[in-house]
């Protein structure tokens, strides 16, 4: 039987916490300073699958560019179908559980799985299915939005890993589970 793979959370919030604001827009993101990326291209070389909801992967799908180039993305959706020819070999559509798609990816031989939106990380965390974090903290308040977490059905200890001032004062901290 396949064991699962490691479940990663890369992702920014405000400093009060929120991913977005309520209508799901990003506006309050930064620009990358001097083309900095902080880090997301060392962590994105090391993932072997994404995994997403379809209100998010509509918001990525929206962008100039592709910015999982060579990682395949599954949408978690019970109404969506495909993914549009564009994106056919680069995205994919699943109405799996969480536990069974993670189990399916491990069959395909993923080791490390990113996860991201606001749902789907609510509901693989409830399920105990987030093994890291990685939170990088914007300085800017922006008073209400959809918040990183939400609430939990018991508590979750995590282990610091570390915490890295980035540029424009952007700090990224990881975690782990612990076990």
């Amino acid at each position: 039987m396949s064991t699962r793979p490691a479940t990663i959370v890369y992702i920014a919030q405000s400093l009060d916490g929120f991913i977005a604001r309520a209508d799901g827009a990003i506006d309050w993101l930064p620009e990358p300073v001097d083309g900095e990326d902080y880090g997301w291209g060392e962590f994105i070389a090391g993932i072997d699958a994404i995994v997403m909801r379809r209100v998010t992967y509509e918001a990525v799908s929206g962008f100039d560019f592709w910015p999982y180039e060579g990682v395949p993305l599954t949408v978690l959706s019970t109404t969506m179908t495909a993914v549009p020819e564009h994106l056919h070999g680069k995205a994919e559509v699943s109405s799996l559980e969480p536990r069974a798609l993670l189990l399916h990816l491990a069959e395909r031989g993923c080791k490390r799985v990113y996860v991201d939106g606001g749902k789907t990380i609510h509901s693989f965390i409830n399920l105990d299915l987030i093994d890291e974090l990685v939170i990088t903290t914007i300085p800017v308040l922006i008073g209400k939005g959809i918040p990183l977490f939400s609430s939990l059905e018991r508590d979750i200890a995590w282990t610091h890993l570390s915490t890295e001032t980035l540029a424009g004062g952007l700090v990224k901290t990881s975690y782990r589970r612990v076990s």
